[in-house]
């Protein structure tokens, strides 16, 4: 089915449900329809991107590493719909970008109480402070590096249990690979698996006065891969530079005759009023077998926020992050990112990499963002076939945000 034909499909299939449900509709099995809520969800980003001395040798760059041009995109489009009936809550979203379609959060949720619920489904699991936010609203506009190199948000299938008190939030999760979205179990040869919680602390969570610490942690095994020799022996990572309308890779490692991983991410969150502090590390080691030594790698996370036009920062409890700043909110942010993905021990050396960036956002309304971003990213120490040991880039983006 050609995407435009299933998205339409899916919306008038969305909007049937919801004209048969009208409040006060008897139907089978005595549900009380004045109870069901069905709310559409979507979103699109549109980016410009400006590259400044980005490129270096031309001549020594092939597909591998690819190139810096300047542009417009359309980086993301979804669209979806959210259901509540009393305590079950239940979401579908797909997406839409560069001519194909994805599958994101698709799941099931029940609410016991304020305090404790259960999800099951498809979806991203908790693990750090990156977590409370999604791709698209990022306040730096694009994801730290570190979270994408150290795979730490990516949606996979399974089941996550929160307890959200005043004073403490706590997941767990357990799961498969996010493949077995996308290939038969026998087509895998099998799925791998994982385990992972994130525990946080907050002796502090009011409008304006936050305080909260929080460990993450994580295990999983390896994961599929296409080449028979690696499939669910290796790991790969990769995260490419801070910017979507050129896609060019900045680190990547491929770890062999891996048994397993284990994650690491302490967070730290701080706010008095318009100005908050942000921070997490990440710290990963994959356990090898038949003799080859252990990989490690490391990577910090750090932003300074302000809202410039009076305003305070609300807390969001259910996410253990800073809310969506107010309508008519002016934000400017200061972030850098460090990522390690060399060791020496273990023979890999997929780069080391440095990321300063500026931000400003303008909450024009609940449903649009306004976002300009400066950042100078640079990479070095890297030993990966097809691409230059070290580069760099100045990069000026903007984007006009439509969610809802």
């Amino acid at each position: 089915m050609k995407p435009r034909l299933l998205l339409a499909v899916l919306l008038g299939g969305a909007m049937s449900f919801s004209y048969a449900s009208e409040p006060g509709e008897s139907v089978p099995g005595h549900i009380d329809t004045s109870k069901i809520t069905i709310k559409p969800s979507g979103r699109i980003l549109m980016d410009a991107a400006g590259y400044f001395g980005g490129n270096g040798d031309h001549s020594a760059l092939d597909e591998g590493g690819g190139k810096f041009v300047s542009g417009l995109a359309v980086p993301d489009v979804r669209v979806g719909a959210k259901v509540s009936y009393m305590n079950w809550k239940a979401k579908i979203d797909i997406g839409y970008a560069y001519q194909s379609l994805s599958m994101k959060d698709i799941f099931l949720e029940y609410d016991f109480n304020k305090e404790n619920l259960v999800r099951l489904g498809y979806f991203v699991h908790q693990f750090g402070l990156n977590s409370c936010t999604s791709s698209s609203m990022k306040p730096t506009m694009e994801e730290a590096v570190s979270n994408t190199f150290f795979d730490a948000n990516p949606r996979n299938l399974g089941v996550m249990y929160v307890r959200n008190s005043p004073k403490y939030l706590g997941a767990v999760s357990a799961f498969v690979e996010g493949n077995a979205m996308k290939k038969h179990a026998q087509d895998m040869g099998k799925q791998g698996w994982g385990v992972q919680t994130r525990q946080v602390f907050r002796p502090k969570a009011a409008t304006g006065d936050i305080v909260q610490v929080g460990l993450s942690v994580n295990y999983q095994s390896p994961t599929y891969n296409s080449d028979p020799e690696l499939n669910h022996t290796s790991f790969t990572y990769s995260a490419n530079f801070p910017t979507r309308v050129s896609q060019v890779t900045a680190l990547e490692a491929q770890i062999t005759n891996a048994r397993g991983e284990v994650k690491l991410s302490p967070e730290l969150l701080l706010c008095k009023g318009g100005l908050a502090l942000e921070g997490q590390y990440y710290y990963m080691k994959v356990f090898r077998k038949d003799g080859f030594k252990d990989y490690k790698a490391q990577g910090v996370y750090g932003c300074i926020r302000g809202i410039l036009n009076g305003k305070v920062y609300t807390y969001s409890s259910s996410d253990g992050g800073i809310a969506t700043p107010d309508p008519g909110s002016c934000e400017l942010l200061a972030a850098y990112n460090f990522t390690d993905a060399n060791d020496a021990v273990a023979g890999i050396r997929g780069g080391i990499l440095n990321d300063f960036s500026l931000t400003f956002n303008y909450y024009i309304n609940p449903w649009m963002i306004v976002r300009l971003r400066y950042s100078y990213t640079d990479v070095h120490s890297r030993s990966l076939e097809g691409m230059l040991p070290s580069r760099h880039v100045n990069t000026l983006q903007a984007r006009i945000q439509i969610i809802f």
